[in-house]
């Protein structure tokens, strides 16, 4: 018999647990999907704090304080602006970490330099913020399917380098 193989939401989780850690999600393409994941694992309210989705910059800059400064002059798609929602979900929501999605799902809203694909995965953790550029193929579900998996493999990955 084949070992059974643990979704990423569930290592996540464990990962936290473990550590006595909590986590926020800020999202923006993925439009909770996140959250979701991590809140289908039984026990999540041991860990998750809760999420924002930030579709709108209002919403970014109001909810999530990325400055506008950061927006204008780097756009919603930008490792800045990931960086600054990161932080700005794990300060709002006093988790341990952070985590954000910002990113161009498609079919449309991709230009030279930001094709559809592409996203960017921020997390923060004390004083530390990471971001990853990801540029997935593949159709809208697909993008975000993808960008939640990443950014639950960043949450272990941060887990248990606690």
């Amino acid at each position: 018999m084949a070992p059974r193989i643990r979704p990423l939401s569930i290592l996540a989780g464990e990962a936290l647990k473990s550590k006595g850690l909590t986590l926020a999600t800020a999202e923006s393409c993925t439009g909770g999907l996140l959250s979701k994941l991590v809140t289908d694992a039984a026990g999540s309210s041991d860990y998750f704090r809760g999420g924002v989705i930030a579709y709108s910059n209002d919403i970014k800059e109001g909810l999530l304080k990325v400055r506008a400064a950061t927006l204008n002059k780097y756009g919603a798609v930008s490792v800045e602006t990931a960086g600054e929602m990161a932080r700005g979900v794990k300060k709002g929501i006093k988790a341990s970490i952070g985590v954000s999605i910002t990113g161009i799902a498609g079919p449309g809203g991709g230009r030279p330099g930001k094709p559809v694909g592409t996203v960017y995965i921020g997390a923060s953790k004390g004083r530390a913020t990471i971001v990853k550029k990801f540029l997935f193929k593949g159709s809208r579900a697909i993008v975000r399917k993808r960008s939640a998996e990443e950014a639950l493999k960043l949450i272990i990955r941060l887990a248990k380098g606690a």
